[in-house]
This record gives C-alpha cells, sequence and structure tokens, in this order.
C-alpha cells in the first residue's frame, strides 16, 4: 500500500493596516502610552454604578435560585450553564445580586492564572432566568452612558488582564482580586458613541478570527480521524489490498489476512508484569533518575515533562523489574490502555501504574503498540476497566487481549508505514496548530490596540 499524501492547505487570516486617529495626546499612564484627543483614562470604580460580590447561600433543592459558578464561564467569557446549582437566599440576598442584561461578571478568586479576571456579559436570557453569580465572582454594572460591551472587551483584552494579573494577590496558591482592586483597573474612556463603535468592530473580527480557528481546529480534528482509521486498517487488514481474507474466529474482529495467526497478548511477549515499585512516594527526591507514572505516557510516546525523581541505589533496589528498552507500556490507571514503547532514555528506569510488556525478537514493539492504540485495542480496554471515579485495568484481563498477528517482517512493513503515516500527519498538525497560535495573538493584539484606541475604528463596522 502506497503512502497516502495528507495535504491541509493553510489559510493565513489578510490582517489589513488600520487607520490610526488624527490626534493623539499623553494619557499619562506610563504603560498605556498616548491615546486619542477626547478620550479620557479613569479608574474602573469612576464609570461603575455597582461593584458587589456574589453570593452562596445554603444547600437548597430544584426550587432555589440559580447561582452561576466561575466554572460555568469559559475563559473567552461565554456562558455555559449545564447543570446550574441551585441555593437558598435570603429575599435580600436575591434582589441586591440577581443580575441583569449588561451586567458584567469577573472571576475574582482561581488557582489558575489564566481564569483568574476572566469576564462574561449577561445577556437577557440570564436575566430572565433570574440569576445570581457566586461568592468566587464580581458583579459589576456600569453607569448611564457607558456601553458595557466595550468596558467587557477592555477587561477580556492585555489592557484589563494584565492589570488584573498584576494586582491580584496571592493566598496559598490562590490568585485573588478584590472589589477595591477591580475598581482600581484603570480604562481609556472615549465618547460614548465610539464606545459602541469599538464593541461593535471587535464583535465583527473577532467572530471572524474564532470561525477561522474553529475551522483548523476540525482541521485537526479529521487529521487525526483519518490516522486512527488509517492505523485501525493496517493492524487488522495489512497493507495488501489483494491479500486474501479468512473469518478471525472473532465476531468484533472480522476478517483478517489469510496467513496471519489471532493469538492473546500473553503468548505474544515472554513476560507481562505488574510487578513494579510499591508505594514509590516514600522513595520521591528533588534530583536522581526519573521514575514514571501513567501520566508520562501519552499518545506521542513518553514524556519526561514533570517527571518525578528517586535516588540512583532506590531505581538499582528494583533493576529486576525495571523498563527495558523496546518494552512496551500500559497505563492501568487514568487513562487505561494508553500504551507507549520504551525509547532508549528511559532503559533501566522504573514505573508504577503501569503494565510492562516485555520486548523479545519474536515481535515488533512499534507494529504492537499502534494496536493496542488503535480502535480494536481501545474496544477491548473498555471491555475489561472497571471503577467508576477512576478508570484502570486489571492485567489478569489483559492479557488475554486478542491480536491479530501478521509475520515479524510483515510488523516492521506496517510500523515503517505508520510511522511515516504519524509523522506526515504530526507536521501538518503542528502547523495548524502555530497558525491557530497566531490567530490567537492577533486576536489579543486586535483587541488591546482597538480598547486603547492606538486604531481607529469608527469607520470600520461601516464596511
Amino acid at each position: 500500500m502506497a503512502t497516502p499524501a495528507v495535504e491541509m492547505k493553510e489559510v493565513s487570516p489578510q490582517q489589513k493596516k488600520w487607520r490610526r486617529y488624527p490626534r493623539y495626546k499623553d494619557s499619562g499612564v506610563e504603560w498605556l502610552g498616548e491615546v486619542p484627543e477626547g478620550w479620557g483614562v479613569l479608574p474602573l470604580r469612576r464609570i461603575l454604578s455597582q461593584n458587589k460580590g456574589g453570593v452562596w447561600g445554603e444547600d437548597f433543592d430544584d426550587d432555589g435560585v440559580i447561582v452561576l459558578r466561575s466554572t460555568e464561564m469559559a475563559i473567552n467569557g461565554i456562558w455555559k450553564i449545564k447543570e446550574p446549582a441551585r441555593r437558598k437566599l435570603t429575599i435580600q440576598e436575591k434582589l441586591s445580586s440577581l443580575l441583569k442584561e449588561g451586567d458584567l461578571v469577573i472571576t475574582k478568586s482561581s488557582g489558575s492564572i489564566d481564569h483568574l479576571g476572566k469576564t462574561a456579559i449577561v445577556n437577557d436570557f440570564i436575566e430572565r432566568m433570574e440569576c445570581c453569580c457566586s461568592n468566587f465572582m464580581q458583579k459589576l454594572r456600569v453607569k448611564k452612558g457607558i456601553t458595557p460591551k466595550y468596558i467587557y472587551w477592555h477587561l477580556n483584552g492585555r489592557s484589563g488582564r494584565d492589570q488584573m494579573i498584576y494586582l491580584g494577590t496571592t493566598t496559598t496558591g490562590l490568585s485573588n482580586l478584590t472589589s477595591e482592586i477591580i475598581g482600581n483597573i484603570l480604562t481609556p474612556v472615549p465618547q460614548s458613541h465610539e464606545q459602541h463603535a469599538i464593541a461593535a468592530f471587535l464583535d465583527r473580527e473577532t467572530a471572524r478570527i474564532d470561525a477561522l480557528i474553529a475551522k483548523k481546529e476540525r482541521q485537526i480534528e479529521l487529521l487525526q480521524e483519518k490516522r486512527a482509521a488509517l492505523i485501525s486498517h493496517a493492524v487488522t487488514k495489512g497493507l495488501d489490498p489483494n491479500a486474501k481474507m479468512k473469518d478471525s474466529g472473532v465476531e468484533w474482529l472480522w476478517e483478517v489476512p489469510e496467513h496471519w495467526e489471532v493469538r492473546k497478548l500473553k503468548y505474544i511477549s515472554p513476560r507481562i508484569s505488574g510487578r513494579l515499585v510499591y508505594s514509590p512516594a516514600q522513595y520521591f527526591t528533588d534530583e536522581g533518575l526519573p521514575f514514571l507514572f501513567g501520566t508520562n505516557i501519552t499518545k506521542e510516546g513518553i514524556s519526561f515533562e514533570n517527571v518525578k525523581y528517586i535516588p540512583p541505589e532506590i531505581n538499582n533496589r528494583f533493576l529486576k523489574h525495571a523498563l527495558r528498552k523496546d518494552d512496551l507500556v500500559m497505563v492501568r490507571v487514568g487513562e487505561p490502555g494508553l500504551t507507549a514503547v520504551v525509547p532508549e532514555e528511559a532503559d533501566g528506569l522504573n514505573c508504577a501504574s503501569m503494565m510492562i510488556i516485555r520486548k523479545s525478537n519474536n515481535f515488533d514493539s512499534h507494529w504492537l503498540s499502534y494496536l493496542l492504540n488503535s480502535d480494536i485495542g481501545s474496544y477491548q480496554v473498555k471491555l475489561t476497566t472497571y471503577g467508576a471515579a477512576l478508570e484502570q485495568i486489571n492485567i489478569s484481563e489483559a492479557v488475554n487481549f486478542i491480536i491479530p498477528t501478521p509475520p515479524l517482517t510483515e510488523q516492521q512493513e506496517i510500523s515503517n508505514y505508520l510511522l511515516t503515516i504519524s509523522k506526515n500527519i504530526h507536521q501538518i498538525s503542528s502547523k495548524i496548530k502555530n497558525s491557530i497560535i497566531c490567530l490567537g495573538e492577533y486576536r489579543s493584539a486586535l483587541i488591546s490596540t482597538a480598547v486603547t484606541g492606538k486604531i481607529d475604528v469608527r469607520q470600520e463596522i461601516i464596511t
């Protein structure tokens, strides 16, 4: 079978050169620089009529008041409400905290810097639902003459987010914003009609960018689906389209090439083991030899990012069960079934929460890894997993996985073919991912330049 060409045309955004305002003045703020003549720069509190924390109340049933949580607001400020919390609030709490269309809601406490300060705007649907926001959020209501959507873009852009991240206090790893900090956020304030024009411009332009990003993300999904289909076909039907087929004897496997065997995993590897270091956390140190967990196994192979370490003498104590180059490791807990081939740099290391499939000269490790990560491997993993909170597989069941087995030379041909396919798709996907990153950076820059007056968009909403 010839290696199929996998191509995906890149579409670059048309980044026009936006016009500038005719005249500028010094804003008086070093990081902001110049702003258009006629603009002001005010602390956010000067243009707010409300700056209040949320409520939480007490546990209640389905008749309680809906209290929106920060987890129901995506980083891009879009509401994603699936199972809203209903809480028991006093009449005073409800009346003082109800959200109205045009209100802004800020995440004021988060363990992630990416989520701190993310802002959403309340639409008419949320107002009709009679919602409040939780105590991890802050409700802002702008004064008359201020366009809420303009403030929304300011707070979600670098001009607002950078101030919140810089000013946010930290306690025990949790970043926090107070009403005082939020009120002190410096805000460029154009005339009312300009605020409306900037908001409309950013609504339109970010929608275009977001649509292009979504299209590219779909391209990556399609590439991965194509890769999965090619792998599944290769490991079950082989590379010869004219090969004679036979019934595999396994209902879900259907036919396989006539000269292949259908074997169990335990008859392919000379040893399958789960004998690993017991309670490895007791040995962890700041330096030493890497110790691998299931979290270090990825679809691309073994990752040493965020790896734990154990002393060399502890590692040597368990050398009998240590990994060897070209062994396979299968994740047992968390993402069960995910399999990787042990590279040379992991030779001699120890691991936990994994099943070790020992290498032999009777099979090609990469072929077996592709097969175990394919649809037929995943199917068998799903049949044998247990545990509601944390899925895991049992070795005594995994050793009986059905493996359609070609001769060794054909295994090597299949693995070489799939390696080429995977590299090709990875290269194309990487280019698309880089394009997505560039689009995201362009989106962020466009918001920042618009809300700080570095570009004049007053006529752009007409075009």
